[in-house]
């Protein structure tokens, strides 16, 4: 099993990253803000980076250290990649299989079964969590709904209709979810998604939750040896990581929505630490944005048991082990993807 390491985040702007032995140095106009052993860490992530050395960029590559680069708005920018360790064969199946539509289908049905039943679950919790302050009826009927589409993705081998499925079932969680914000009412609202950019405060942590999560997917994927760009749900389009979007899907409510909610019922973020920029977009000033990533960093220590192997593991290796079950499905030593099925 792999061993969950740190997460390096770099918020600060204009800081320069560089290599000293087996140190990272950050370096902000020759003044030097502090140093970090690379050995204890897994990723690197900075936000509005002014630039890092070549030697640095090497080392991380060579030791498959994910090293990826956002703006401070939380855009994805580039990602360093050091030479593939993974099993030619292994990637020469998935190509394959990707640009077959009908066996993409039956891998992406999986995904989606995922994503629904763990929809269906977090309403769940929450009408059990929360009678007293939700309209039960209201979640009931909805997790009947999600019930009902679980039987028809069950059943579907197209992927223009798993979609469809996809999105209605999308449509259902999401008209329930600003009931799931018990707290700060008058600034926390969700009136639905905006993404690009993001409109309001939930929207903004929504978004910022979806990018830390696929970038995380993205460096599992990779370590497991599969390319994060080539989908089976998600088609190919340059600079997508596709298949990171397809195998973050089943993780989306339980793990991203459920976090953001409870940053906001927990009043660990406030409407104070949001700024509204010209265009309208809702970005966390930096501030919100370290704690925000504290918060994620320690919700990634926590353990559960996995459903499938039925071991007591961190959230953070979640998406490893979700790579690791599709590989082992694409050499067949699966029958088929098993789903992360929460409850």
């Amino acid at each position: 099993m792999k061993r969950l390491l740190n997460t390096l985040y770099i918020t600060q702007p204009d800081v320069y990253l560089s290599l000293d032995g087996g140190n990272i140095v950050l370096q902000k106009e020759r003044e030097k803000l502090g140093r970090v052993p690379l050995h204890n860490l897994e990723a690197v992530i900075a936000f509005g980076y002014i630039g890092a050395s070549p030697a640095l960029m090497g080392y991380c590559a060579k030791n498959n250290i994910a090293l990826t680069f956002f703006t401070m708005n939380g855009h994805f920018l580039a990602r360093v990649i050091g030479e593939s360790r993974g099993n030619v064969v292994l990637r020469k199946k998935q190509y394959r299989v990707s640009d077959n539509l009908t066996e993409s289908s039956l891998i992406a049905r999986n995904f989606i079964l995922g994503k629904v039943y763990n929809h269906k679950w977090v309403l769940e919790r929450i009408t059990r969590d929360y009678p007293l302050r939700i309209n039960v009826n209201a979640f009931k009927n909805a997790s009947q709904e999600l019930t009902a589409v679980l039987g028809q993705i069950r059943k579907c081998n197209d992927l223009e209709r798993l979609r469809g499925l996809e999105g209605q079932a999308a449509t259902t969680y999401f008209a329930m979810f600003d009931q799931m914000i018990l707290q700060q009412k008058d600034h926390f609202i969700f009136k639905g998604r905006s993404r690009r950019p993001p409109l309001d405060n939930v929207n903004a942590m929504l978004s910022f939750a979806y990018t830390l999560l696929a970038n995380d997917v993205t460096a599992a994927l990779e370590g497991i040896g599969l390319d994060a760009y080539v989908g089976f749900m998600h088609r190919d389009r340059p600079g997508r990581a596709s298949l990171a979007l397809d195998v973050m899907e089943e993780l989306r409510g339980v793990y991203a929505d459920r976090f953001v909610i409870s940053l906001i019922n927990k009043r660990v973020l406030h409407n104070e630490d949001f700024m509204k920029k010209e265009n309208g977009a809702v970005i966390m000033n930096e501030d919100a944005r370290k704690l925000f990533l504290k918060t994620w960093q320690t919700k990634k220590q926590e353990k559960l048991t996995h459903p499938f192997l039925d071991e007591k593991i961190s959230w953070g290796l979640v998406p490893h082990v979700q790579a690791l079950l599709l590989a082992r499905h694409l050499r067949n030593d699966l029958d088929e993807y098993p789903p992360f099925l929460w409850k």
